[in-house]
């Protein structure tokens, strides 16, 4: 199942890592690593930087850990298990964050939003990738039992309820492999937000 999602969530973590624009010694945080090929390819960017993971799934865990072992060796990557809303990281201690293919197991409360937003400094971007709901009514294994899914305005719902503005996001739609319909959100935490009277 892990080689099988590496291939599935190839493109879209391309164009998740791109959006980031990752630079050398940064702190990156991936919400659901899976079996940590985007890990590997994060703790290239960030040369002197370090890589953060989180997933639900011990097996995961397990088989990313063997794929960046010498990373994790060296300090570079350090791989956690634990929910997506309950960070084990201070507040504005990491520089972006990807999330790709993983906000169909969000809650509609939007804490997991609001744990990203909390870790994410001032100034840090996140990345999500969501399939649009319309391709993912033909798949399957993504019932609605288990996968929550996703169009235009829900992904701009659920960023909102994580406290952010319209302001602070761009969504795209790209178009995948197979006529696919994609959802790219880029999100940017305000430097400093300004609340005063008008004169």
């Amino acid at each position: 199942m892990g080689r099988a999602l590496a291939i599935a969530n190839r493109q879209p973590v391309r164009l998740a890592i791109d959006a980031l624009a990752v630079a050398p010694g940064e702190v990156i945080l991936e919400l659901g690593f899976g079996p940590g090929r985007a890990v590997a390819k994060l703790a290239e960017l960030v040369a002197s930087g370090c890589v953060l993971g989180i997933d639900h799934s011990s097996t995961m865990l397990a088989q990313a850990s063997r794929y960046n072992r010498r990373a994790i060796a060296i300090g570079r990557v350090r791989l956690e298990q634990g929910r997506f809303d309950h960070l084990p990281w201070p507040a504005g201690s990491v520089d972006k964050i990807l999330a790709a293919n993983v906000v169909y197991f969000f809650r509609d409360n939007g804490a997991e939003m609001r744990e990203a937003n909390r870790v994410l400094r001032p100034g840090g971007t996140m990345a999500i990738y969501a399939t649009d709901r319309s391709s993912m009514a033909a798949w399957r294994f993504a019932q609605k039992e288990t996968h929550h899914a996703f169009d235009h305005d829900d992904l701009i719902t659920l960023i909102r309820l994580g406290g952010f503005s319209d302001h602070d996001m761009t969504i795209m739609r790209p178009r995948m492999g197979f006529g696919i319909a994609g959802l790219l959100a880029v999100v940017r935490k305000p430097k400093k937000r300004f609340i005063g009277r008008m004169r």
